[in-house]
């Protein structure tokens, strides 16, 4: 016997049913009842099975979670008494006071604070200087002493805001009008308010 041949076939048991549908005939098909029967049961347990699974999952988790968070931890302190017999006096209450504070509104713009005026920079009047007269020594000491100041409009930087401006050397007093934008001072000494 060769191994590419098939085994041969052996004849069927008298008295009993060959296994199988008799050579050449396809195998019956079951009723369509018959696989539901079957189909049905099966996905059941199935689902059970799934659904016991993941409640055994979300329960463990669940005690896992709750058993690392930290509990509260409660304390409580008695104290003793003084004597056996004696009488408790009553603790007084504690009293509760309540406060309410009202903030003040500012009626007016506050006042700027100081009443001299630095030799540099350009101010805002009403914010950062006071409108009134103000007077300077002079320019400071530097290799071309000079001391400008102006009378402004505005900020903007152009000619067209300029009301008043000099050069001065020596001591000079400027009247700021409250009309006045700003007012712009380069090399001068502190200028103090004078009126």
């Amino acid at each position: 016997m060769s191994y590419n041949q098939p085994p041969p076939a052996q004849p069927p048991i008298p008295g009993q049913a060959p296994f199988g549908p008799p050579p050449g005939q396809p195998w019956p098909s079951k009723p369509k009842w018959a696989r539901k029967r079957v189909a049905i049961p099966a996905a059941l347990v199935i689902l059970f099975f799934g659904v016991g699974i993941g409640s055994s999952d979300s329960e463990s988790t669940q005690k896992a979670n709750a058993a690392s968070k930290p509990q509260p931890t409660v304390t409580v302190t008695k104290t003793a008494e003084a004597a056996i017999g004696t009488t408790k006096k009553a603790e007084p209450q504690p009293t509760v006071t309540v406060t309410k504070t009202k903030t003040a509104k500012p009626t007016k713009k506050p006042e700027p604070k100081v009443a001299t005026i630095p030799g540099e920079g350009t101010f805002v009047v009403g914010s950062d200087i006071k409108p009134g007269t103000y007077k300077t020594a002079g320019a400071e000491e530097s290799v071309i002493p000079n001391c400008y100041w102006a009378r402004l409009k505005g900020t903007s930087g152009t000619f067209k805001d300029i009301i008043a401006n000099s050069n001065s050397e020596g001591p000079t007093t400027v009247t700021i009008s409250s009309s006045d934008g700003a007012f712009k001072t380069n090399g001068c000494k502190t200028w103090k308010k004078v009126g």
